[in-house]
C-alpha cells in the first residue's frame, strides 16, 4: 500500500483526468497520444509518464486546443505549454486540472503558483470551499478506490495545511467574543485534520474563542471542559476513526457526559448520516460534511 505506484488501468485514467474510457481509447487509436503496455499476461496497463501527459492533454483541451493539433506537439512542447496555461489561468476548470497535475507530479511549485493565482481574485474562503474542499474530496475518492497512494494524498494536504495555518495565523487574536467558547477536537485514532483547521480558521474570523485540540484526542482529555460553567460548543469531524460499527457508541458517550450539561456538540462525516439525533439526549447535531456545519455557527 505505501509502494509508489506506477501503473494505472485505464478505469485510472478515466477518475482521475475525467476523460471517458472510450475517448481515451480513440485518441490512442487515432492520434496515438497515448502508448499503453502490456503484462506478461496481456493485460494494458499506463505509466505515471502516460497519466502526466494525459493531464497536460486536458489541461491544453480545456484551453480550446484541438486533439489534432495536440498530437503533432512533441511532448516536451505539450509539458511546457500546460504549465504555462496552468500558471496563467484562474478558471475553477483550470485550477482543477493544475492541481490533479500537481498532485501526480509532487510539484509543489505548480501547487503554490496555481493557488496563489486564485487568491488574487478570491478571498482565501473562496478558494478553500469553490477549489480545495471539492480537491480533497475528489482525492478521497481516488484514494479509497486504489487509485492513488497515500503520498499523493498527504503531498497535498500538507500543502492546504500550511495555506490554512498562515491565514489563520493573519488573523490575530484580540477582540474574541467571550458568549461561546468553541472546543474543537478529533477522536482518538482521528488524523484527517485539515476541516477541523478550517472550522477553526471560519471561527476565528467571526470572532469567537476557540480552543484547538487537535488530533487523536482521548475522550477523557475533554473531561474539565465538560465540567466547565462556562458556555461550550464542541466541535468534532469523523473521516476514519471511529469505524463505521463504533461511531454511535462514541458518541453515546459523548452525550453521557453533556446530557448534564448546557452545553453543545456539532459533528462531521459521512458516517454520521445515519445517526438520529433524537434518540441522544444532549444537544448534538449531525452534518455530512463542514460546509453545513459552518453554516450553524
Amino acid at each position: 500500500m505505501n509502494e509508489i505506484k506506477d501503473n494505472f488501468t485505464i478505469k485510472d485514467l478515466e477518475n482521475i483526468s475525467g476523460i471517458k474510457a472510450h475517448t481515451i481509447r480513440i485518441w490512442e487509436k487515432r492520434y496515438n497520444l497515448l502508448a499503453p503496455k502490456r503484462t506478461d499476461t496481456n493485460i494494458r496497463y499506463y505509466t505515471t509518464e502516460s497519466l502526466k501527459k494525459l493531464l497536460n492533454i486536458v489541461l491544453l483541451k480545456d484551453n480550446n486546443y484541438k486533439i489534432s493539433k495536440i498530437a503533432e506537439m512533441p511532448y516536451d512542447v505539450i509539458q511546457h505549454t500546460a504549465r504555462e496555461l496552468a500558471n496563467k489561468n484562474t478558471l475553477n476548470q483550470h485550477s482543477t486540472q493544475a492541481f490533479k497535475l500537481a498532485m501526480i507530479q509532487f510539484d509543489s511549485v505548480l501547487f503554490n503558483t496555481t493557488y496563489a493565482k486564485l487568491l488574487q481574485q478570491n478571498t482565501f474562503s473562496e478558494v478553500i470551499k469553490t477549489n480545495l474542499i471539492p480537491l480533497l474530496n475528489f482525492i478521497g475518492l481516488l484514494w479509497q478506490t486504489n487509485t492513488l497512494i497515500p503520498a499523493h494524498e498527504h503531498f497535498i494536504s500538507n500543502l492546504i495545511t500550511q495555506k490554512i495555518l498562515i491565514e489563520t495565523e493573519k488573523l490575530g487574536y484580540s477582540n474574541l467574543s467571550d458568549t461561546t467558547t468553541y472546543v474543537l477536537f478529533l477522536p482518538e485514532n482521528e488524523i484527517h485534520e485539515i476541516g477541523l483547521l478550517y472550522i477553526n480558521y471560519e471561527l476565528l474570523l467571526k470572532g469567537y474563542k476557540t480552543i484547538y485540540l487537535g488530533r487523536s484526542l482521548p475522550m477523557d482529555n475533554l473531561n474539565s471542559f465538560f465540567n466547565s460553567d462556562s458556555k461550550m460548543c464542541f466541535i468534532t469531524s469523523i473521516t476514519v476513526s471511529p469505524s463505521v460499527d463504533l461511531v454511535e457508541g462514541y458518541f453515546k458517550d459523548l452525550d453521557k457526559n453533556l446530557a448534564p450539561t448546557q452545553h453543545k456538540l456539532l459533528a462531521a462525516g459521512y458516517k454520521l448520516q445515519e445517526l438520529d439525533e433524537s434518540a441522544f439526549k444532549s444537544d448534538i447535531k449531525f452534518f455530512p460534511n463542514i460546509l453545513p456545519l459552518l453554516k450553524e455557527v
